[in-house]
């Protein structure tokens, strides 16, 4: 590997020595290490590096194609935004973690080999976790808690996956599995689709990136979710499952996102909501369809980092993030409010703004696959994304009823960190052949024709109107809304009372009975057993080895070395044999 400068090195062993810098020279390093590792990927050439083998299995520690080079081009990209827009914070904890999360979501997208995934895999769950575990309340610990237990759990589950499915096929290579799938490549895909947040294996998400810290969920909108689109794209294309799942997933995030209160909580939702895209994309499996859902997990990590970067703008200034606790900032925030603006272009795909060269290359695709359905309830999708996030959102939290509240423009590098990922945004969907250059396939796909322009515009403009007509039926409530974690909660409830209750009384029943019944008849058994063994058994041993010896001494006693006493036995015992003989015989 002398030739190839692993990404994900530079980040994981960087992470060293961050707590040992201070001041200018941490915010230099900090940034620094970003910058190498985008010229590093560019740097990269196709091809396989690190081949060796363990325990028999042949192990690849990178594989370089374009699939994996895209993915780790907005990684590194994002990386040096998400550190540019955390470089006010003092202590090293949540940048050690960011760099070490970021490392791993790299070694994911490079590995040749389940064994390498799977380490990194776990390395970004603990990572990511932290983050959370960093915002220090004890709500934040709960979550931080069940987050870390999900996705060990889900870790777990792909590691019995991927031992079944080496055992099957004798390797640990990890590239695309064929249809005729066996139980253990189920189970890899289920660890897959943990990761990617697809209902009912959503609520982590949900319920983990609300209370994260203002810049732990930036890197935690950006890395966990897109790594899982990037494995399913690596190894199921073409699942048929997909289609469907990522089609719910599109509608599922965008209803739950109507219910939502926490604008950061909003914002989770439709992750769950975009993402669908790409899994949907990535189950029709054509070129195009790949091609869209990889672009739009290129788009999707800048415009969303840089939501939840305005979003956290907001609470980092005011403290609050229910939408019923915010309202008139945008005299205050007016840098935020423009550039938390183009996010929400960008997501709600309009001209102009990277989701709209992205997204609508998945919808394309579904169209050219014959999927009336399935592009129908997407472009429903895309409506509701801008109902919510690009209207509903911005309204309640910078414009709406003045609460009077004491804010102010953020840091300036969080100003700043939100500027690089807004002109991101505006240039891919301005120019986007770069990116389009980028994509594992051959582009054949035109964005700006006057019908798709029209179209898009069309739906915007209709659910602009919506919004007006219907504003007071949108107001937010403060409430908490129920999601597939009630169930994992409810059970894991029922687990504690089933252990606490019967199965503890049931058990001190046991004991009490063995120690008033069982427990005094083992113990006088054994008393007795070994009574009988000294005075018995011991009894009967010593006295057959003590007449042994007797016997032994006589023996040596009649040992003289005299012939004739040799010769006297002789004849004495012949006589003694014509004895008995004698008597048998008569």
């Amino acid at each position: 590997m002398t030739d190839f400068v692993h990404p994900a090195l530079l980040f994981i062993l960087g992470a060293v020595a961050i707590p040992f810098l201070e001041g200018l020279v941490r915010k230099v390093y900090l940034v620094l290490i970003p910058l190498l590792a985008i010229f590093a990927v560019l740097a990269i050439e196709p091809g396989s590096y690190g081949a060796t083998t363990f325990i028999g299995q042949e192990i690849l520690i990178a594989r370089v194609d374009k699939l994996s080079i895209v993915f780790a081009t907005v990684f590194t990209i994002m990386a040096l935004i998400g550190m540019v827009y955390a470089l006010h914070l003092t202590r090293a904890g949540q940048h050690v973690a960011a760099f070490v999360y970021v490392g791993s979501a790299l070694g994911v997208v490079f590995a040749g080999d389940y064994l390498t995934l799977y380490l990194f895999w776990e390395g970004m769950a603990f990572a990511s976790a932290y983050l959370v575990f960093a915002q220090g309340s004890e709500k934040a610990t709960r979550a931080a808690f069940r987050y870390l237990m999900v996705h060990v759990t889900g870790g777990v589950a792909l590691l019995g996956g991927i031992l079944v499915h080496a055992a099957a096929t004798g390797s640990l290579l990890f590239g695309p599995i064929e249809s005729n799938m066996g139980p253990g490549a189920y189970v890899i895909l289920a660890g897959f689709l943990l990761n990617a947040a697809v209902p009912p294996l959503n609520a982590w998400l949900t319920d983990a990136y609300p209370e994260a810290t203002v810049t732990g969920a930036v890197f935690m909108s950006a890395f966990t979710t897109k790594t899982a689109v990037y494995v399913l794209a690596r190894a199921f294309p073409g699942t048929e499952l997909l289609v469907w799942l990522g089609t719910v997933m599109a509608l599922y995030g965008v209803v739950y996102a109507v219910l939502e209160n926490d604008c950061r909580r909003l914002l989770a939702y439709h992750i769950v909501s975009q993402v669908g895209y790409m899994v949907a994309g990535v189950g029709i499996g054509t070129e195009l369809a790949v091609n869209g859902a990889t672009s739009h997990a290129f788009a999707h990590i800048l415009y969303k980092g840089l939501l939840f970067m305005g979003a956290g703008a907001v609470i980092h200034v005011t403290g609050r993030r229910k939408l019923t606790e915010l309202g008139g900032l945008y005299r205050t925030m007016p840098l935020t409010v423009a550039l938390y603006m183009v996010g929400a272009f960008a997501i709600s795909a309009f001209p102009f703004f990277s989701g709209f060269v992205t997204k609508s290359m998945v919808v394309a695709a579904a169209g050219q696959d014959h999927r009336a359905l399935v592009m129908l309830a997407l472009t429903m999708a895309s409506s509701g994304t801008f109902l919510h996030t690009g209207l509903k959102l911005p309204y309640y939290m910078f414009f709406g009823t003045d609460r009077k509240l004491e804010a102010r423009e953020p840091p300036r590098n969080m100003l700043v960190a939100m500027g690089m990922a807004a002109a991101l945004c505006i240039a891919i969907g301005v120019f986007p052949g770069p990116l389009y250059a980028l994509l594992p396939y051959p582009v054949d796909f035109e964005p700006y024709t006057g019908a798709h322009v029209t179209e898009s515009l069309g739906i915007l403009m209709f659910t602009a109107l919506g919004f007006v007509i219907f504003l007071s039926a949108l107001d937010p409530e403060n409430t908490i809304s129920l999601d597939t974690d009630w169930f994992y909660r409810k059970a894991a409830r029922g687990f504690m009372w089933l252990a606490e209750k019967p199965l503890a009384r049931y058990e001190k029943a046991v004991s009490d009975a063995s120690e008033t019944a069982v427990l005094p008849f083992l113990h006088g058994s054994a008393r007795a057993g070994l009574r009988l063994d000294l005075n018995g058994v011991d009894g009967v041993v010593n006295g057959v080895a003590r007449s042994i010896l007797g016997g032994g001494g006589v023996l040596r006693r009649l040992q003289t070395g005299v012939v004739t006493h040799y010769a006297l036995a002789m004849i004495a015992g012949v006589i003694a044999a014509i004895v008995v003989f004698a008597v048998v015989w008569r």
